[in-house]
């Protein structure tokens, strides 16, 4: 949607209505929603490891967002944390949004941090981190989005669509009963409206509303109180202590998610240091692969790579020697996957998240020349895992314990115990992020945990193959060289544990290689497969490829199964894992969620 200005004011064209009120968008959020919700009190108020949850409808230009955090960042206690879910079908691109909001210079540090974010929004759900605040924002259709939270979460709503005669979808009685539905007990709302028919609307699904002055030439709003919530649910705490078993990208991104929270981590390492298994590798890349259809798979697949990027963002800069942002290309380059990027091809998809490109496009942006067209991700590129393993559990509310191979795992009255040849570690909760090592513990023999092998090759690069500056992508992939060397791969060999290097393998990523991109297998000459570099380690699966996230039993938890997607993943179900742990909003819709929870999947334990 092209953002419009009238008077000065930012001016949706679709809805023919401004963003906020001509007196001051500023105050007019201090007197509609954060005084309309009592917030600077009950923000105070909350106790050490509380969450608070703040729902809004309509994003719009993330003025209320950003006034929230900075009102809790002024009040709310330290070992408190702020949830803010808002959803928008129309959002703004970068450009319209750092307009609209250069027009509050005194947020220009809360603005600028959001826009920094923002370049990483996909279609779906995006959950951005800002310490110990966190904004999920949906972008999505209202009717979509609302019956995908849990039961009982929210706390405050800011009812912000546009006015209620110009856009009636969003304040329509099946809208307002999901926000009832949403909302935990003792849960308010505040809405700069005081249009009867939105009145009785709320009435009518279970809100306590009455009219008070309003703000600026509103002679009047409404606040509400939730009359009689279908949820009783008790606001969450988080655990004081949790362990984490296992030094991978999943394993240091929970453990990071937990800290984030204020959580102390033991995290637990068979190995001498992190990344030692499938996290291992020189370089990995960001591969996002999804179909048309948008399976929960998919959909989990693009929330992930959405996040990734913000927590790449965070961790690494791009500058070539940890991470680069060389963009991506998936190339058409079989029957297959030619049906695939087609049907992606045909819908509307932002262009900083992808776009399709012809044969002669695709070697352009390569920088070799390229048979096939197909798909390019503009923000995809490679990092190097083992440092972002570090850099994630390098927190000084994370203790890192190597050498600790974990053999028991046993519940005790105050949560569990971890044990090995000597040494045990007791803490609330527990995450299990070893992979197919998991299945040794009694809790998790029975997991549909598959080991896979995998070889990279290392190639050395020719001044032919110097000139690739994207990674490409068909049935393997090929990296841009880093001093000197091509990363190529990967091969799959299910139960297959073997770390020894075989030149079988190295040949296997060539022929791949060959088959999808010809002309920079011809770059890279001549190649020795019996002297060549690489890695093999073991990834670890499970039926239908969907990874294994979530409870197990009362304050256990696990991130497993990821299988060649870790990078992409692991990060977005650390987050959700820390959010169950913690009683907080979660990342995910209920139906991704759901699809990634390990129970019913498996059955339950005792």
């Amino acid at each position: 949607m092209t953002l419009a200005w009238q008077d000065g004011l930012p001016f949706s064209s679709h809805f023919g209505d401004v963003y906020f009120s001509a007196d001051s968008g500023l105050e007019e959020t201090n007197h509609v929603f954060l005084q309309g919700n009592n917030l600077a009190e009950r923000f105070a108020a909350l106790r050490d490891g509380e969450s608070f949850t703040i729902g809004e409808t309509g994003f719009g230009t993330g003025l209320n967002f950003l006034c929230a955090w900075q009102l809790f960042e002024q009040v709310a206690p330290s070992g408190t944390s702020l949830d803010f879910f808002s959803f928008e079908k129309f959002p703004l691109d970068d450009d319209e949004l750092r307009a609209a909001l250069g027009l509050w210079p005194q947020m220009k540090p809360f603005a600028d941090t959001l826009l920094a974010r923002w370049r990483r929004r996909v279609p779906g759900w995006n959950r951005w981190s800002f310490g110990r605040v966190r904004l999920t924002l949906a972008i999505g259709d209202v009717a979509e989005v609302l019956p995908q939270l849990k039961d009982g979460e929210v706390d405050a709503w800011f009812l912000d669509g546009f006015s209620p005669a110009k856009n009636p979808e969003m304040w329509s009685g099946p809208v307002l009963a999901q926000l009832e539905r949403a909302s935990r007990a003792g849960a308010t709302l505040a809405t700069y409206t005081s249009a009867g028919w939105v009145r009785r609307g709320l009435q009518q699904a279970g809100f306590e509303v009455e009219r008070v002055p309003g703000f600026g030439r509103k002679r009047e709003m409404v606040c509400g109180r939730i009359a009689c919530s279908s949820s009783e649910e008790a606001r969450g705490r988080a655990p004081q202590s949790a362990i984490v078993i296992g030094g991978g990208i999943a394993g240091c991104a929970a453990a990071h998610a937990l800290a984030q929270r204020g959580v102390q981590v033991t995290l637990l390492e068979r190995a001498p240091q992190l990344a030692s298994a499938a996290s291992g590798n020189p370089r990995g890349i960001l591969h996002a692969r999804f179909g048309a259809g948008m399976s929960e798979l998919h959909r989990f697949v693009l929330a992930s790579y959405g996040h990734a990027l913000a927590l790449f963002d965070e961790a690494l800069p791009a500058d070539g020697e940890l991470r680069a942002e060389c963009g991506l290309l998936q190339l058409a380059c079989n029957e297959a996957e030619q049906k695939r990027i087609a049907k992606l091809s045909g819908l509307e998809w932002p262009a900083h998240l992808l776009r399709f490109v012809n044969a002669a496009e695709a070697s352009q942006l390569a920088g070799v020349e390229m048979a096939h067209g197909g798909l390019w991700f503009p923000g995809a590129g490679w990092v190097v895992p083992p440092a972002l393993c570090s850099h994630l559990a390098d927190d000084a509310r994370i203790e890192r314990r190597f050498d600790h191979a974990v053999e028991t795992l046993a519940q005790t009255d105050a949560g569990w115990r971890v044990a090995g040849a000597g040494w045990a570690v007791e803490a609330a909760a527990v995450v299990v992020c070893c992979a197919h090592s998991a299945l040794a513990l009694d809790q998790f023999a029975h997991f549909p945990l598959t080991p896979v092998r995998g070889q990279v090759s290392l190639l050395p690069k020719t001044a032919s193959s110097s000139s690739l500056h994207a990674v490409v992508c068909g049935d393997g992939y090929c990296a841009p060289a880093v001093e000197g060397v091509h990363v190529t791969g990967a091969t799959h060999a299910f139960n297959d544990e073997s770390l020894e290097l075989r030149a079988a393998d190295h040949t296997d990523n060539l022929v791949k290689l060959e088959s999808f991109a010809p002309a920079l297998r011809e770059a890279l000459g001549e190649v020795d497969v019996g002297s060549l570099g690489g890695r093999a380690s073991v990834r670890c699966s499970a039926p239908g490829a969907m990874p294994l996230v979530g409870e197990v039993q009362r304050g256990l938890y696990c991130s497993l199964a990821h299988g060649t997607r870790g990078l992409l993943t692991g990060g977005l179900a650390g987050e959700a894992i820390a959010a169950m742990a913690c009683g907080q909003l979660s990342p995910l819709p209920m139906a991704v969620e759901s699809a990634l929870a390990p129970l019913p999947r498996v059955t339950r334990t005792s």
